[in-house]
């Protein structure tokens, strides 16, 4: 029985984290890494850890009740993990599981100072690192000490933080065991841990070295500020030595004390440069073995390095895979779609397979390559100007990555072409009926996949779907589509710069655009205020939406009074709308159509905060306003030095901003609608699977890419073992924040605004919506959580365009995505909102109910209370 409840770390590697954990597994095979020195000692294996739990009815029926708290009732956590802790901590080792681990100690040295530490089967994995989250015993001697702090390290496992953790995660806290390794005490002159990616930027080129005097714990507790190495290349490239006035040491009887550093020796770096470098070099060796970037504990006695752990960085975004050895910069697409949440496998291959450029994924978003127009010299600019207008923080972060000079090649402008055979492109005429004939297209292609796609199945539907995409891009890439969509942002740009230099007015387009005509998006806000409207009267109706907790709720709304109208109205809006929901890029996000409770409280909103005929009178006050603003400024413009050319001019402009800013929205209105189309089809595809017993859930088809997809279909058979680690994966992405610019050494950029023009405390931005208002903020994390009253704040992540329904109830708008033309920020022109995106962490930041005041004009904004 001995070999069932201890292992030799020698006997150890990683595939046997279920009985070693995962520090355990790594110890072991560290410890047979060629070069890398690991303290000898041995494993309690896990199968000790339920034998004691399962003779003890009481815990099981205590894990019961925990799993039912939900991850936020920190009080119920903290009172049932302290009750499980005592319960574990109060059983008696049994006599056959003590015998086998003082024969350990006794091989070992039954005397000599020992690490107790525990290894969790869900610890120091790749996608969940736990670091920190179990206990840890140094300098344990005599086998009852260490006999009872292997008792802890299993209660450990219940901690009020590793609890939260592990619900946090999504892990059952039935499916964790703990095991607990011991090894023998090492007594260093300096301790510490190297990162093998830098942690803070994420280069994975740069190695951080942090170190103090003593043993490691004066760092973890955060007793003192380390020594900070980082070494590149087999060089220091920056040092930072602290002073250094505690350390911990060892005891003799057993234990650590915190002890006070000589004052001589305070500000002497703890390791000389080359024991740095040498101690990279040995990070690097681990890190090759363990395929991964690492997280390392190591010692340092006399002048060789003992490593005690390591474990993989969690944090670091992933990189996207390349070919090659070249550098490479790229741009997050979710920043400029306004949904930086991870994307499913399916979602992100038909992304890819519908888009117009080659896009790169990496921690389940994706990026698009500019390395090549950063390149040369016209290239760079017009990319960095067209960045810059968008999203500044996008510039910013490009600038950074340019400043490095041996980053990016620099290469000459490729020599002039001469003109175009016929000359220049010709302009496009401000006509309404452009935008008529392109919406007019649009509709027939889409009518055109309908019908084609009635009748598809198997492998013939992904065939067609093939030859669908196709047309898919077409329709994005027809020119006048892009000169349409260019002459309403060009107009806009033109506006803003012109009437800041002639009237001293800063973002006059906001006004002008009011109410502009034929926005699909914002047509859809002010359609929900007329579902409202159909349902307001009817008591009952509202009382029984009140009530909704499910999305079966349509039928029964037409047994009440006024519900057949009720139910019409929602049905009509779901029949134009439904293919939309948040997140709408991500083809596996659950539509309107296919969740139609998620629309019910906003209507309750609107039920509640607006009278009848508020659509009709809102965008006539829109159009009346703009309208007002045209004349004034013209006015103004006609008493210039040569007043009637510029009003001349700007009459032109604003014509055409009115012309075509909506139809700014309809092609990614067409993009959703196709997508709807194509889901339909795929997810009675993948009903048929589950029929045929191929798949537990219609939803499995969500972790496959649509070619993995498609060969499922054709041969009936599925990797279940991939499905689930692309479900593990996807939610190791969701702890994730993207950066907006990403490098192939890892350097994740989300720039910054450097500006000092706002007052101390304020939140930056990008003014994207002018004006200033004040009120309640709501921050909004799930539009299905929406309860708004008027005159709220709305603070969110990101807003595309399925959240603009709650647009019509609120006052202002903040985010932490955007730009000047993404979805959120024009129909936040349209509706008169100030509004600032691209303010840093603002859903942490600012807390739900605090006052705060919008700069909308300015880009800022304050929290007052």
């Amino acid at each position: 029985m001995t070999e069932q409840y201890v292992l030799d770390l020698q006997e150890i590697d990683e595939s046997r984290i279920a009985v070693v954990g995962g520090k355990g597994a790594h110890l072991g095979s560290l410890s047979r890494i060629e070069g890398v020195r690991v303290p000898g000692g041995f494993c309690v294996t896990t199968e000790a850890f339920q034998r004691v739990v399962a003779q003890t009815p009481s815990i099981g029926r205590q894990l019961d009740e925990l799993s039912l708290v939900g991850p936020d009732d920190q009080e119920a956590i903290r009172t049932l993990s302290a009750r499980i802790r005592r319960a574990v901590e109060a059983i008696a080792v049994p006599d056959d599981i003590a015998a086998a681990i003082t024969g350990a100690l006794a091989r070992s040295g039954e005397q000599i100072p020992y690490a107790v530490r525990s290894s969790a089967t869900a610890e120091d994995l790749p996608t969940a690192s736990f670091a920190g989250q179990q206990d840890t015993y140094l300098n344990v001697v005599g086998a009852a000490a260490v006999l009872q702090h292997i008792s802890r390290c299993w209660a450990s496992l219940f901690t009020e933080r590793a609890v939260t953790y592990r619900r946090r995660n999504g892990i059952d806290h039935r499916t964790v065991h703990m095991a607990v390794v011991v090894q023998r005490m090492v007594f260093p002159q300096a301790a510490g841990i190297l990162f093998t990616a830098d942690p803070v930027t994420g280069n994975r080129t740069v190695t951080t070295v942090d170190a103090g005097f003593g043993l490691g714990e004066a760092l973890v507790s955060g007793l003192v500020n380390p020594d900070v190495f980082k070494v590149r290349h087999g060089e220091i490239v920056a040092r930072t030595i602290s002073a250094k006035r505690r350390a911990v040491r060892a005891l003799p009887g057993g234990g650590t004390q915190e002890v006070a550093v000589d004052a001589q020796e305070q500000e002497q770096p703890s390791l000389t440069d080359a024991q740095a470098v040498r101690l990279a070099r040995l990070g690097r060796r681990i890190e090759a073995h363990f395929g991964r970037p690492q997280d390392i504990e190591w010692c340092l006695v006399g002048d060789d390095f003992h490593i005690v752990q390591s474990r993989p960085i969690t944090t670091l975004f992933p990189v996207p895979e390349r070919d090659d050895e070249e550098n490479h910069v790229y741009v997050s697409t979710g920043h400029q779609q306004m949904m930086t949440d991870p994307m499913k496998p399916l979602g992100l291959s038909m992304w890819r397979l519908t888009a117009m450029v080659p896009m790169h994924e990496a921690g389940g978003r994706l990026f698009v390559e500019v390395t090549q127009r950063l390149a040369t010299p016209a290239s760079r600019a017009a990319l960095l100007d067209l960045m810059g207008k968008g999203d500044p923080l996008v510039r910013d972060a490009l600038e950074t990555v340019l400043e490095r000079e041996d980053f990016v090649p620099s290469l000459p402008d490729a020599p002039a072409a001469g003109p175009p055979a016929g000359g220049p492109p010709a302009p496009i005429e401000t006509d309404p009926a452009i935008v008529t004939e392109l919406i007019e297209r649009s509709r027939a292609s889409v009518a055109a996949l309908e019908r084609g796609i009635e009748a598809k199945t198997g492998p013939a539907l992904f065939d067609f779907l093939k030859e669908a995409f196709e047309e898919h891009k077409r329709v994005l890439t027809d020119p006048l589509n892009f000169k349409a969509i260019m002459a309403g942002m060009e107009a806009t740009w033109w506006l803003n710069d012109k009437l800041e230099e002639w009237l001293g007015e800063k973002n006059a387009a906001d006004t002008l655009t009011l109410s502009a005509p034929g926005n699909i998006t914002s047509e859809m806000g002010l359609a929900l205020l007329d579902v409202a409207d159909a349902i307001r009267p009817h008591p009952e109706v509202v009382g029984f939406l009140e009530s909704v907790e499910d999305d079966g709720f349509l039928d029964d709304l037409a047994k009440l009074p006024g519900g057949t109208e009720a139910r019409d109205a929602i049905e009509s809006y779901l029949d134009q709308y439904g293919m939309r929901c948040v997140g709408e890029i991500d083809i596996t996000r659950p539509r309107w159509s296919e969740r139609p409770g998620t629309i019910v409280p906003v209507i309750l909103d609107n039920v509640r905060n607006f009278e009848p005929g508020a659509a009709r009178r809102r965008f006539e006050q829109g159009r009346q306003a703009a309208q007002q603003k045209e004349q004034e400024v013209l006015s103004r413009l006609r008493a210039l030095p040569d007043g009637e050319r510029k009003a001349a001019e700007t009459k032109a402009m604003i014509d055409r901003v009115r012309t075509f800013i909506g139809y700014r929205e309809y092609p990614k209105y067409s993009i959703i609608s196709r997508y709807f189309v194509y889901k339909q089809a795929l997810m009675a595809e993948a009903d048929r699977l589950v029929h045929a017993g191929v798949l537990a859930g219609r939803e499995d088809v969500f972790y496959l890419t649509f070619q993995e997809f498609r060969d499922v279909v054709r041969t009936g058979q599925v990797d279940l073992r991939l499905v689930q680690e692309r479900k593990d994966a996807f939610r190791s992405y969701e702890a994730l924040t993207p950066p907006r610019v990403l490098t192939s050494d890892g350097e994740a950029l989300s720039g910054a605004y450097r500006r000092d023009d706002v007052p101390d405390g304020a939140l930056v931005g990008l003014p994207v919506s002018t004006g200033t208002v004040e009120g309640r903020a709501r921050v909004i994390l799930d539009m299905a959580d929406a309860d708004l009253e008027a005159g709220d704040i709305l603070v969110t992540p990101f807003t595309d365009p399925s959240w603009s329904p709650l647009f019509v109830a609120v006052a202002g708008l903040v985010t932490e995505v955007g730009g000047l033309m993404t979805h959120g920020a024009v129909i936040a022109r349209e509706y008169g909102l100030p509004a600032v995106v691209g303010v840093e962490q603002a859903t942490r930041r600012i807390r739900d109910g605090q006052r705060i005041r919008v700069h909308g004009t300015d880009g800022y904004v304050e929290i007052l209370s």
